[in-house]
């Protein structure tokens, strides 16, 4: 299945590297400096484009966490995007691969596992830009050291910029712990892939 121009063209912006090293400057008391990597991985290559993930804080980029897969695809209707997450058996076999892609070959789809409620639908908003946001319905849920965790997922991307406004949020009372608190991380595109 040949894949459209609009999913590869979101694939080209969300694929690379960021860091958001402005606005954690700027306001360092609410933003970590961070750097981000979304590499390319052949995984669901018949109907989709597949994104390795993982993000490091600036001075420990020896100690990378966030692994987890963004598989950009036609939604069910074919009239729209989606973005399917998912995560690793074993996150820390895969640890370090934004620094080091060639890990990523060992991949494969026995080593994912589908986040079921981890799904944003996708908008081109007409000004060089995409939005993805959860359905309404949609309730993003994970194990992490034994524990159930929650998040609310969310982007913008350009082709230089991508906003993230996840947010791990208390499953059990709802309140937000970490992530996009003031507003999303702000990322600028420092490399291509």
């Amino acid at each position: 299945m040949a894949l459209s121009p609009t999913l590869l063209q979101l694939a080209n912006y969300l694929t690379g590297e960021f860091d958001n090293q402005e606005q954690a400057m700027a306001d360092p008391a609410w933003f970590v400096h961070l750097r981000q990597w979304h590499c390319p991985i052949a995984l669901f290559t018949d109907d989709s484009f597949t994104i390795f993930a993982e993000q490091a804080n600036i001075v420990k980029l020896d100690q990378p966490y966030r692994q987890r897969l963004l598989r950009l695809k036609p939604s069910d209707d074919a009239q729209s995007l989606q973005v399917q997450y998912y995560g690793f058996h074993n996150p820390a076999a895969i640890r370090g691969a934004g620094q080091r892609p060639e890990m990523l070959e060992r991949v494969t789809i026995d080593s994912v596992e589908l986040l079921p409620g981890c799904i944003l639908q996708v908008i081109e908003t007409g000004d060089d830009r995409f939005v993805a946001s959860p359905p309404a319905d949609a309730r993003c849920y994970f194990s992490y050291e034994g524990e159930t965790r929650q998040v609310i997922l969310g982007f913008e991307s350009s082709p230089t910029e991508f906003f993230s406004y996840d947010k791990g949020v208390d499953p059990k009372t709802g309140a937000t712990l970490w992530g996009a608190l003031m507003g999303p991380y702000r990322f600028t595109k420092r490399q291509h892939y």
